[in-house]
């Protein structure tokens, strides 16, 4: 059994979707006028699918209440989705949160264990250093009395329904094996992938998804404004042949939207750069452009960091950087990401480096005069280096802890 607080277009489309799958939820609802609409069956606002959902299900297994002790008692998994609004500083406020949780722990008169899931928006760090100390400061627990854990939503509105039955993914943010447990019976009437994580790792897919969309419509915009700087352009035109991309169809525009040691090659760095000086020569100055291009600059400073710090103090420690082509595929190292990290890293001090790509060594060599050398093989690159760094995702490197137990800093993320 489940109670639901918060019957807004997330609770509600929660709660109902519960109940359609033939869980028992009881939907608590804080504003009296809203929570009489639905009790009278009817929706408080527009949202194809549910008007349909609601009085299947009402009465049945979805009663809405005011009565938190009947709702309480008879849940295992209590969901949190009350508004967490920013204010002026930008921060969630988390007072209707921590005001619901509040009302949760009076309602409990048993010891039976439940999960407080935070269906909300909510930053990540929220449950781990937010929620889990405010229950510690009311004597809960966690996870022995009370399991703590964060659900996050990706309900459109407009399509709240289908978005909620027909998922691409589950996200669950756990803090324990039951929680998680629990969770996964609750979901066990979809096919979608359920992914468990822990706690930062759910909020932060939630932002993670929702800042993505806001910075590609933000880049179109000023792209489109760029465009109106400069003049003759067929801004709709441009748009739609650019999602005439293979890339767009097939879903390997996905590649592009995922963290490794920034951008190089030949065109990527030329054409950014020149598009920017030519947009701000007109009066233009698109911040989005010029914060990608110094975001791009500053990557192989923040790789060798990492690197250094997996190092350590000592200068002589031989560093293994594995790949050196800008890119899987190709032996291009013009502009390479792993050329200016092995200057940066130099320039700190370490120089006794080698390095190993199954194709690029030869051109790497004629374009960079630093200090490393190249390893004649792979195996050989693991036997001689203390600590290892992937700068090129080659699948090959993908067994690199199954060949050493060194340190290895993954700057492709691709392990």
């Amino acid at each position: 059994m489940v109670t639901v607080v918060g019957l807004g277009f997330v609770g509600l489309t929660t709660a109902l979707g519960f109940a359609d799958h033939g869980i028992k939820v009881y939907g608590l609802e804080a504003m009296p006028e809203r929570l009489s609409t639905i009790q009278g069956g009817k929706l408080p606002f527009m949202e194809p699918g549910l008007d349909e959902a609601l009085p299947r299900n009402l009465g049945k297994n979805f009663i809405p209440t005011d009565d938190w002790d009947l709702a309480i008692a008879n849940s295992e998994c209590v969901y949190y989705c009350v508004g967490t609004p920013y204010g002026e500083d930008g921060q969630a406020d988390l007072t209707y949160l921590f005001g619901a949780m509040d009302q949760t722990l009076a309602a409990i008169h048993d010891g039976k264990p439940r999960v407080m899931v935070v269906k909300s928006t909510v930053p990540p760090s929220t449950c781990e250093k937010r929620v889990i100390p405010f229950l510690a400061e009311r004597g809960v627990k966690v996870p022995e009395q009370m399991g703590v854990a964060n659900n996050p939503e990706f309900l459109r509105e407009g399509h709240c329904w289908d978005d909620f039955t027909q998922p691409d993914r589950i996200v669950l943010g756990v803090s324990d094996e039951r929680s998680e447990a629990m969770l996964r019976k609750l979901y066990a009437w979809t096919d979608a992938p359920v992914i468990a994580v822990n706690l930062n790792t759910g909020e932060y897919i939630k932002y993670l998804s929702n800042t993505s969309l806001a910075c590609l419509i933000s880049f179109s915009n000023e792209m489109s404004l760029a465009a109106d700087a400069i003049g003759g352009i067929d801004v709709a035109k441009a748009f739609r042949v650019l999602h005439m991309d293979k890339r767009w169809q097939t879903g390997t525009i996905r590649a592009y939207c995922y963290p490794g040691c920034g951008y190089g090659g030949y065109c990527l760095p030329k054409d950014t750069n020149a598009f920017y000086a030519v947009a701000k020569g007109v009066g233009f100055d698109g911040q989005i452009l010029k914060n990608v291009i110094d975001t791009n600059d500053a990557m192989p400073e923040a790789t060798a960091k990492r690197i250094i710090r997996a190092a350590g103090e000592d200068k002589d420690v031989c560093i293994g950087i594995l790949g050196l082509s800008f890119n899987v595929g190709s032996d291009d190292v013009r502009d390479a990401p792993s050329g200016r990290i092995i200057r940066a890293l130099n320039e700190a001090g370490y120089k006794n480096i080698v390095a190993y790509d199954p194709v690029a060594m030869e051109g790497f060599q004629r374009f960079y005069k630093l200090d490393y050398h190249c390893a004649a093989g792979y195996e050989d690159v693991v036997r001689e280096a203390d600590m290892f760094a992937i700068t090129t995702a080659w699948p090959m490197f993908g067994d690199i802890k199954e060949k050493t137990d060194k340190p290895v800093v993954d700057c492709r993320y691709m392990l």
